[in-house]
């Protein structure tokens, strides 16, 4: 655990230096290694307000009516980390069903932060993705997948 305190301090300064915003082949904006990165490096930390899983439901249905994207990462069965409207460029982090990234939660000073982890090396310029692994749902609310993955699941849930 004090490694990943140690990882975690280096990788608030750093992440400047990891990412960049461009246009994605995938979808929208898209987050890119701004230099190589190694496997198992922290890249960056998903950042956004913490909130109540019911509070994320009502947001979530609200941002849809508004035809606004909908940036959130559940930390656990009762809070979700909303990046909609105030949150960090993971949030760009594009879907991929061959992801170079995962996600992995961690707990520094009693709090749960997720941080983006390159879980293979990941290339200057290469854009860096994850998998959602959004929850299944019925036939009729299936999301569709982009990222045109040679083992593409074609859908994301």
């Amino acid at each position: 655990m004090v490694a990943k305190c140690t990882n975690y301090r280096k990788l608030k300064q750093e992440w400047p230096n990891n990412v960049y915003l461009a246009r994605s082949k995938i979808q929208g904006l898209g987050l890119f290694a701004k230099r190589d990165i190694e496997m198992n490096a922290m890249v960056i930390e998903y950042i956004g307000e913490v909130i109540r899983n019911e509070v994320a439901e009502r947001r979530e249905k609200r941002y849809q009516e508004r035809n606004r994207g909908v940036y959130m990462f559940r930390l656990d069965s009762d809070w979700v980390i909303d990046a909609t409207m105030a949150g960090g460029p993971a949030r760009y982090i594009n879907h991929s069903c061959d992801p170079n990234c995962i996600a992995e939660r961690i707990d520094l000073d009693r709090e749960a932060r997720i941080v983006i982890m390159s879980c293979r090396p990941i290339c200057k310029g290469e854009e860096l993705t994850y998998d959602y692994q959004f929850d299944f749902e019925d036939d009729t609310s299936k999301l569709p997948c982009l990222c045109s993955a040679p083992n593409c699941r074609k859908w994301m849930n």
